[in-house]
């Protein structure tokens, strides 16, 4: 590996455009590509390179980070025609931080061992306003030593950087981090729903949680959004409902009981389906608020 490698970039959604952002910032050249042909002013002002084909970003790049929405564009990218595996020479070290299925990141391990190609799933929490601090934290599973090869990479784009396990462990942990999220979600959407259905001022009652054992960083960040009763994306419905389904099959695989997992993997399926998998994940509220009955008339609080 070079001493300042270049770095493939695949994937510049709301995640992958503010890191790659925070890559060309530091320092590395990145030459990215996007499958959905995102807007791309913001790399090229950093520094960076956006070129119109998948091969162009991996011929040459000394480590790829994958950045893509689920398992098939995974293994579209690292096995299929002109991917990872046909384009990246003995060496590359691929980082995927995407958020799939266990089974295929050790898939994808499998497959490009074979041409010496080591690869490590490293997914993040921390959302688009960490992408954009680069205060992600990222846990990491694969060979601990390739971690050390690339964690200076990492450090640009995460404040917490764990190797967890081996192949698919990053994949298992950010399973278990989606499922404390959503459930934290779902149960300040009904706390604040609670004291505004009793006339409590849900921003005062939200502060003072704040201070208290209750103190989250879901409380910190999703209270705002749920007391205005608006969910500007930062992480979509549609997509943690995608990492509910991941966590319910891993828990299958391994008879690990997941009660709460799965009724709020109903609730979040119910905002995908009648329209709102779009909105933020914070949007649970809208469905605790509808399921709730009318204020009565002598309250002064409101759910947004």
């Amino acid at each position: 590996m070079s001493e300042v490698p270049t770095v493939g970039f695949i994937g510049l959604g709301i995640m992958g455009m503010p890191m790659s952002v925070n890559l060309a910032r530091a320092g590395y050249p990145v030459i990215a590509y996007s499958r959905s042909g995102a807007r791309s002013s913001d790399l090229v002002d950093a520094g960076g390179q956006v070129v119109p084909v998948l091969s162009d970003a991996l011929q040459g790049a000394d480590v790829v980070i994958t950045m893509l929405p689920d398992s098939p564009e995974v293994l579209e990218v690292t096995l299929g025609s002109g991917g990872v595996l046909e384009s990246c020479q003995p060496g590359t070290v691929l980082v995927d931080m995407s958020t799939i299925a266990p089974d295929t990141s050790r898939q994808v391990f499998a497959q490009l061992r074979t041409r010496g190609i080591p690869s490590l799933d490293a997914p993040v929490s921390g959302g688009e306003v960490g992408a954009i601090a680069g205060t992600l934290s990222i846990m990491v599973g694969g060979d601990a030593a390739v971690l050390e090869r690339v964690r200076p990479i990492l450090d640009v784009l995460g404040g917490t950087v764990v190797h967890v396990g081996g192949p698919g462990s990053g994949q298992v942990v950010k399973a278990a981090n989606q499922l404390i999220v959503a459930g934290t979600i779902q149960l300040v959407a009904e706390a604040l729903t609670l004291a505004s259905r009793h006339g409590v001022d849900p921003a005062a009652a939200a502060k003072v949680m704040g201070g208290g054992l209750a103190a989250s960083r879901v409380l910190e960040l999703k209270a705002k959004p749920m007391i205005e009763g608006a969910y500007p994306p930062g992480f979509r419905c549609r997509l943690h409902n995608k990492d509910l389904g991941i966590i319910i099959a891993a828990a299958r695989d391994v008879g690990a009981a997941i009660p709460m997992g799965l009724l709020v993997s109903q609730f979040m399926a119910s905002l995908v389906a009648t329209g709102r998998g779009d909105l933020d994940h914070s949007a649970l509220h809208s469905l605790v608020v509808e399921l709730s009955a009318p204020p009565r008339p002598s309250d002064d609080g409101g759910d947004g």
